[in-house]
């Protein structure tokens, strides 16, 4: 495959959009949930309301347009076409920055801090702020290509993203990423430590310290019962996109209502939203991201990097300076004193007042502050 960067646009078909439609009209529905809660998951009224408003109101044409303001790519790297934003800043000295998402999210979480990263000065920062970014969609995500072979693991897209950033012009840049895309960032720093300057994630994996066990601080003991409150209430989809991720996709590819229950569940689960997603998501933010899973059909392509990447989690030292930003909604949270046990080169570490899992979604001002900050001192 060649090297070459064509220009892509978001454009649904209208057929594509008549049959998301017909399926929204003629869903077939559960049983009401047996609780108030949403402890039994997406709650069947919320599920109609939703789905509703997706068939009557949500103007995908509109959207569509929106997620299409930004620059965007595909270029073939090791076999698979990645899709990409990249969005350079007006500031010749900017700093490049890769930018990753995980699962359930997409690029769409990124689209508020896009701007005030590019042109800071724009937004509250001053022109040694800024940044270039890429942002990449994950293989098997949105409108990147399904891998058709096993084998694409963090490590894997990690490569990637170091040959992707090069092709475009940066010999050095930064790394960025939550969820997934801070396992990917992670191992970009283990990987190219030569081209990449440093890196920042808000999902840090950074076990406890056996050895504070008997000391540990209120935050500590916090991070450890929502670990056990994941493994228990919270971790049975991980357990099956990491097990038979073929099995799910069919289901989840089939029916509108089914990928967006399985992906807006956890928008209430992760996002720091006193108890409803709406609160701090738009309905039609939500749907947005529900789109780059339901229009490229990627339910089991997606679920699969569960199943490349839950075997050899890497856990490799980081010799890159590393920065840390812990919302308090977030599902994994570490502590600085953890966190310096795994990163040799912790240069920032922020714990934050409010926000969870998608913060560049949940809390774009936040963020933008947080990355521009941890960076400030690596330019």
């Amino acid at each position: 495959m060649s090297n070459n960067i064509t220009p892509f646009r978001i454009a649904a078909t209208d057929a594509e959009l008549d049959d998301l439609k017909r399926r929204l009209r003629t869903i077939r529905w559960p049983e009401r949930e047996c609780v108030d809660d949403w402890s039994q998951g997406l709650p069947l009224a919320y599920a109609q309301e939703v789905c509703t408003y997706w068939l009557e109101k949500y103007n995908w044409r509109e959207r569509e347009s929106r997620l299409n303001r930004f620059a965007q790519f595909k270029t073939a790297i090791d076999g698979v076409g990645i899709h990409f934003l990249h969005v350079r800043s007006p500031y010749a000295g900017a700093l490049p920055l890769v930018i990753t998402h995980g699962w359930p999210g997409s690029i769409v979480e990124f689209h508020k801090v896009i701007e005030p990263l590019t042109n800071p000065t724009a937004h509250g920062g001053e022109a040694s702020d800024a940044f270039h970014i890429v942002c990449p969609s994950l293989p098997g995500y949105g409108f990147s290509d399904k891998p058709t072979r096993a084998g694409w693991d963090v490590q894997r897209i990690a490569r990637a993203w170091s040959e992707l950033m090069p092709r475009l012009g940066y010999a050095r840049y930064a790394a960025q990423g939550g969820d997934w895309g801070a396992m990917v960032t992670t191992c970009i720093g283990i990987q190219d430590p030569r081209n990449c300057i440093g890196i920042h994630i808000n999902m840090p994996i950074a076990l406890p310290d056996p050895a504070t066990r008997d000391d540990m601080t209120e935050n500590e003991k916090a991070a450890i019962a929502a670990m056990q409150h994941y493994n228990e209430w919270d971790s049975g989809y991980s357990k099956q996109q990491g097990t038979r991720p073929q099995t799910l996709g069919y289901g989840l590819t089939d029916s509108p209502a089914g990928q967006l229950a399985w992906i807006l569940e956890k928008f209430w689960s992760w996002t720091d939203c006193d108890g409803h997603p709406e609160n701090v998501l738009t309905r039609d933010e939500l749907l947005d991201n529900v789109m780059l899973y339901w229009l490229p059909a990627s339910a089991a392509s997606s679920a699969r990097l569960y199943w490349e990447s839950f075997r050899s989690p890497p856990m490799d030292p980081v010799s890159v300076p590393v920065g840390c930003s812990i919302f308090p909604k977030e599902i994994f949270r570490t502590s600085r004193r953890w966190a310096e046990k795994r990163f040799a080169k912790l240069f920032y570490f922020n714990e934050l007042q409010k926000g969870g899992h998608f913060a560049a979604f949940e809390q774009p001002e936040t963020f933008v502050r947080e990355v521009r900050a941890c960076f400030r001192g690596l330019r």
